[in-house]
């Protein structure tokens, strides 16, 4: 059986889009601002988009980082002997900062549960949000997204496979029916 696309280029953009509406009904930007950082690898476009959308709907211009948690994951011994390693950036002072903390699939909640450890070494933001793309479900850990793009029910060995221009050429949101193990 192969990948099943469940959204297309238009679907992928409007939930980008919800997402920003309601960040931007919700929550009130403190005097500090907002400060927005993706998680490498499609979290980070997914960030910048979301900064458009935001400031499109009228926010400032919005600080947009990039964080690679790749060192502070709780499986590296379980990785390969020479993980992919991506840039962390973040240009700009987190304490006092609203921040949104994007990742694409939020699924065990590991991810973002070293991406939290990696972001308290830069500084102490007022909150941080958590916005995903897609959940999934299948959490191991105590960790809910603040906004989501859309919620997709899975079996815990099917795989969601986010595809952004940015990386893949093209957008949309696959679902294959067994996860596939990657080094």
């Amino acid at each position: 059986m192969t990948a099943k696309r469940l959204f297309n280029e238009a679907e992928v953009r409007a939930a980008i889009g919800d997402i920003a509406r309601g960040i931007y009904q919700r929550v009130p930007p403190p005097r500090s601002g907002w400060a927005i950082v993706g998680i490498q690898r499609r979290g980070v476009p997914l960030a910048q988009r979301l900064a458009r959308a935001l400031e499109e709907l009228g926010a400032p211009a919005l600080p947009v980082g990039s964080l690679d948690i790749t060192f502070y994951r709780d499986d590296m011994g379980e990785t390969a002997l020479h993980p992919v390693v991506h840039e962390t950036e973040l240009s700009f002072d987190l304490s006092g900062k609203i921040l949104f903390l994007v990742d694409d699939v939020l699924y065990t909640g590991r991810t973002i549960r070293s991406a939290l450890n990696e972001l308290m070494d830069f500084g102490r933001p007022s909150r941080i949000y958590l916005v995903a793309l897609v959940d999934r479900g299948h959490r191991e850990l105590p960790i809910q997204a603040d906004f989501v793009g859309k919620t997709v029910p899975t079996q815990k060995e099917e795989r969601v496979d986010i595809h952004l221009t940015e990386i893949d050429g093209d957008d949309g949101v696959w679902l294959s029916p067994r996860a596939v193990k990657t080094a």
